[in-house]
């Protein structure tokens, strides 16, 4: 009879225990299965965000821009170029310009990105050339903006899962460490040369459009990457900094940090003063709130802001904003 998973598990977790000299308490074997379930849950995870982000660029390539002989930025433009002009199967280019790529994502950043993002190519080939995605416009400009939605939509669900379908990035990492550039810098050097490409091989007018398309594409990842809610960090230097600590835990309901710092306005020979700084991160919407409770403790406290493109755990999406 077959093993069921879990029992396969365990036998897994009880053979790792005896090579490595470690008792098998009750503790540790718990231990054991919750990494193993922590890592299950984490696969499942990434798998389903690459056959998601598989199913939306093959739409967005399929559904508008083929069918239209619209291009994109980066090496899905590039495919999308050579097949208008050699007429190979766009399939078989995606995944031959993307190999190099996946090579130096191998070395640079690690196997298991280069194996989920070999495995997101090849499934979005294949559904490029086996799904009968429907054509849905020939207006240029939606086919310019839904295209380019649909597809950096894609791009960005399979950074989520930790891959791309677009090797463009990859190299833009590699370079900035050896030429000096920022990643965006190269990027756009990048396609500027194919969008100057398609302006020579197709027609100027479809150039214009394939910028277009990449904007669209280009912010749609940021979004998914970066989250649609926009946060802030915020740091309040005040000598009521306890007040100011349980205002914002008791009336907005959010964490908050301390760190100890000194007042450096004091003249040579003076002993710095010593406060707690309070650091909390919120929306953009419980801004003014924040501010309206800080003033009504101290109207005189020193606020500063910096923006946060996305946050993880803590109290600040686990609990409701409060009225």
């Amino acid at each position: 009879m077959k093993k069921k998973l879990p029992q396969i598990i365990i036998d897994i977790i009880l053979r790792k225990s005896k090579k490595t000299g470690i008792k098998s308490g009750e503790e540790q074997f718990q231990e054991g299965i919750d990494t193993q379930k922590f890592y299950i849950s984490y696969f499942f995870r990434d798998a389903a965000l690459i056959l998601f982000a598989i199913a939306s660029a093959g739409f967005g390539l399929r559904g508008f821009l083929i069918p239209n002989s619209f291009i994109d930025g980066g090496v899905t433009g590039i495919s999308l170029l050579l097949r208008h002009v050699t007429g190979i199967s766009l399939s078989v280019l995606l995944i031959i310009i993307n190999l190099p790529f996946l090579i130096v994502g191998f070395s640079q950043i690690g196997k298991a990105f280069a194996i989920k993002s070999m495995a997101a190519i090849t499934g979005l080939a294949l559904a490029i050339y086996f799904i009968p995605y429907p054509v849905v416009t020939t207006d240029k400009l939606l086919v310019a903006i839904f295209g380019g939605f649909f597809l950096g939509l894609g791009i960005g669900l399979s950074v989520r899962g930790g891959a791309v379908i677009d090797g463009t990035e990859v190299l833009a990492v590699y370079l900035t460490k050896r030429i000096g550039l920022t990643i965006g810098d190269i990027i756009l050097i990048f396609n500027t040369i194919i969008f100057l490409f398609g302006a020579y091989v197709l027609s100027i007018e479809i150039a214009l459009y394939a910028i277009l398309t990449y904007l669209a594409a280009s912010k749609t990842v940021d979004f998914v990457i970066e989250g649609v809610e926009e946060y802030t960090g915020v740091s309040i230097i005040s000598d009521k900094s306890e007040e100011i600590r349980l205002a914002i835990i008791e009336n907005l309901g959010r964490g908050v940090t301390l760190y100890s710092g000194k007042r450096g306005y004091a003249e040579r020979g003076n002993e710095l003063q010593k406060v707690d700084i309070v650091y909390t991160v919120i929306t953009r919407l419980e801004l003014a709130k924040l501010k309206r409770e800080i003033d009504k403790i101290d109207p005189d406290a020193f606020i500063f802001m910096n923006s946060i493109k996305d946050a993880h755990g803590g109290v600040i999406k686990k609990r409701p904003l409060r009225n």
